[in-house]
């Protein structure tokens, strides 16, 4: 199976970063950009919106770069570090040899 992680069309569009969210993150966004909605509709202040999409625009970005299936495992990594778990750890010595092999240093 391909990680087939559609393109972020327009960073900006609502539709564009829901669609590139996955998992918990797209329900996350749809309840906030939601209720961030609803009180703009009331107040006429979009700066709950406009954060909302910032934020998750970021998040969308972070998705894309890494890919969905990447994504989606360093969410469980962090789901299983909050439920007190213990996951393999890679000191940062290891993770610069490892970048300076790849460099060719």
């Amino acid at each position: 199976m391909t990680d087939a992680t559609p393109a972020l069309s327009s960073a900006h569009t609502p539709r564009a970063i829901r669609d590139a969210l996955v998992g918990t993150e797209r329900a996350e966004f749809e309840t906030r950009y939601a209720e961030e909605m609803g009180r703009a509709a009331r107040t006429l202040d979009l700066t709950g919106v406009l954060e909302v999409i910032d934020t998750f625009r970021k998040i969308a970005e972070i998705t894309q770069r890494q890919g969905e299936q990447a994504h989606r495992m360093m969410l469980e990594r962090a789901a299983q570090l909050e439920r007190g778990e213990q996951v393999p750890i890679v000191s940062g010595s290891v993770h610069k040899a490892e970048i300076d092999a790849r460099l060719r240093r």
